[in-house]
């Protein structure tokens, strides 16, 4: 089992010197990937439930603290590292532009020499799509079309797409992505809903903020949506991200166990000595990647 990191970048503490850090030391120290997650805007007042905290709020930040934007951080990583796996950890699909999204992860993985994961969910703040003049009505339904979208800009020489929300006249889009057909795309999310996308459209799940007990049932759920789709679950990268929940060693033995090939662990670091601290304790856990 494959070991990453899940590391909320908040600027200004995130400088650039700091994300140059990050990548050379987890790199040095043999972690697999590293994922960035993603909010264009955040906000003092909002009426939506964080789904991973007892009272619904997110981790309190400053009022001028923001997430670094997840693609241009990846490309900056991507400088600065050699074979580190650099993944949208995840970004918020039908928030984006797909064609314009699709150019700039395709840049990525051209430019990393074909490190790209492309991690994919729906978001849970309604007042984010507001702010973007994106719907939240119809949220599944773009996803799963953007979500073609991108794989045909990524693979077709002539990429062309007709749906419900949105019209790709035929087109070309190069340079192609390293990888072929194309990065892999994760897709996150514990519901059903979303787990019948990942049987359908995904190249692997990304599962968060789940003990081996939650993820169990959900994996059953998910093989049972994949062999309706006639797929097999070796066929996915299974990956999966404990979040702020404790981790031991048996529990990574437990993830193992269950077919989990990447384990992600959070890291939250105010700064470089925070950074060095934090994969120490990893370390001094049998957390980290072996030697």
């Amino acid at each position: 089992m494959d070991i990453g990191l899940f590391t909320p970048l908040v600027g200004p503490a995130a400088d650039a010197r700091y994300v140059a850090t990050l990548g050379r030391m987890v790199e040095e120290r043999g972690y697999t990937s590293v994922w960035l997650g993603e909010h264009v805007v955040l906000f003092d007042d909002y009426r939506s439930r964080y789904p991973y905290t007892d009272d619904g709020k997110m981790p309190a930040v400053g009022p001028t603290d923001g997430l670094l934007e997840p693609v241009t951080t990846l490309a900056y990583l991507a400088a600065v590292t050699t074979a580190l796996r650099l993944g949208t950890g995840l970004v918020i699909l039908p928030q984006r532009h797909p064609v314009v999204l699709a150019k700039e992860l395709s840049n990525v993985d051209w430019l990393s020499g074909g490190r790209l994961r492309v991690g994919v969910g729906l978001g849970w703040q309604r007042e984010e799509y507001e702010a973007l003049m994106v719907p939240w009505e119809g949220r599944g339904v773009r996803t799963d079309e953007y979500i073609e979208v991108l794989r045909r800009l990524w693979v077709d020489d002539v990429s062309a797409f007709s749906g419900a929300t949105y019209e790709l006249p035929p087109s070309r889009l190069f340079p192609k992505p390293v990888q072929r057909p194309h990065p892999p795309i994760v897709i996150g999310g514990d519901s059903d809903a979303a787990l019948r996308r990942v049987a359908a459209h995904g190249d692997g799940w990304y599962a968060f903020a789940m003990s081996p007990e939650q993820l169990a049932p959900r994996l059953a759920v998910l093989d049972r949506y994949l062999a309706e789709a006639g797929r097999r679950r070796d066929e996915l990268l299974v990956v999966l991200c404990p979040y702020m929940r404790r981790t031991s060693r048996d529990d990574l033995d437990a993830y193992q166990q269950l077919g989990v090939d990447e384990l992600v662990h959070t890291c939250f670091a105010a700064d470089v000595d925070g950074l060095q601290r934090r994969l120490d304790v990893l370390d001094r856990h049998g957390l980290a990647p072996a030697p």
